[in-house]
């Protein structure tokens, strides 16, 4: 496996390839802001939850050095992991239907209760039809990581994976360590 380059984001900041990027925005407006700045093209990304918006945007940053990006493509994995899972928006949604009295669930909430949901994001926007999968840990246990990824790379048919941890307990507290790693 090697890797091709990296990105990591949390609540301070985002670094690409150890190149830190200037913000001004911290927790969720630095997400919003970066967005802004470097991506600005996919206006569901304000619909999106919060995990969402941090796996799509990690993504976003990994692979603005590609080219031709969006032709589809059934050789690129979509690998990530996590402790949180969709808690974050699980709780949003909890507060959409504890009270009778005001109970109002929300559709546009509820879709985001699966955190597979940003692997499919990330496949959507770059058209990818290779596997993608969420898995939900209790830590960050790289070595399990590895082994992952490495068995997805023995599919003949898979050349790439994006893969890492992206993990969001809240608005506030998040990160994404996300690689691209190409089959040796």
């Amino acid at each position: 496996m090697t890797t091709k380059q990296w990105v990591r984001i949390t609540p301070e900041g985002v670094e690409v390839s150890g190149e830190p990027l200037t913000t001004a925005g911290r927790g969720a407006a630095l997400l919003t802001e970066v967005y802004r700045a470097k991506v600005n093209d996919y206006p569901k990304f304000f619909k999106m939850d919060e995990l969402s918006k941090l796996g799509f945007l990690a993504t976003e940053l990994l692979l603005q050095s590609e080219g031709d990006r969006h032709s589809e493509s059934d050789d690129r994995a979509v690998i990530l992991f996590g402790r949180c899972g969709s808690l974050a928006c699980d709780r949003k949604y909890q507060q959409t239907i504890e009270r009778l009295d005001d109970f109002f669930p929300s559709p546009s909430i509820f879709v985001y209760t699966l955190p597979n949901i940003v692997t499919g994001e990330i496949a959507i926007r770059n058209h990818y039809y290779g596997e993608t999968a969420f898995y939900a840990m209790a830590h960050c246990d790289e070595q399990l990581m590895r082994q992952t990824i490495e068995a997805s790379l023995l599919d003949p048919a898979t050349q790439s994976v994006i893969c890492g941890w992206v993990d969001c307990e809240s608005d506030h507290q998040f990160e994404a360590n996300v690689k691209l790693i190409y089959k040796e």
